[in-house]
C-alpha cells in the first residue's frame, strides 16, 4: 500500500521526514520551504487518494502562493504536534 493511500500513513511519513530534517539541522524556514515545494509537486503531479488529500488539493488550488505556504506550514505543524502526543 502506498503511503499516499491512507492519510494517517501519510502524516506518519511526513512526521518521520520532519524529524529527520530537524535532526539534520535544517531551519524551520527551510523545512517550511521544502513542505511548500512538496505540496506544490503533489498538487500538480499526484492524484489525491482519499478525502483528506482531495480537500488539501482543493484548498491548494484555490489559494494564492501565500495561502499555499500557510497550508504547507500547517501540515508541518500537524505532524509536529502529533509527534509530540504519541
Amino acid at each position: 500500500m502506498s503511503v499516499l493511500s491512507n492519510f494517517e500513513k501519510w502524516k506518519d511519513f511526513l512526521g518521520d521526514r520532519l524529524q529527520a530534517a530537524q535532526q539534520g539541522g535544517l531551519s524551520e524556514e527551510m523545512i517550511n520551504h521544502m513542505a511548500y515545494r512538496i505540496g506544490d509537486y503533489l498538487a500538480a503531479e499526484v492524484e489525491p487518494k482519499n478525502g483528506e488529500e482531495r480537500l488539501l488539493k482543493a484548498l491548494w488550488d484555490a489559494g494564492s502562493e501565500e495561502d499555499q505556504k500557510v497550508i504547507a506550514r500547517l501540515m508541518v505543524n500537524i505532524v509536529q504536534n502529533e509527534g509530540t502526543t504519541h
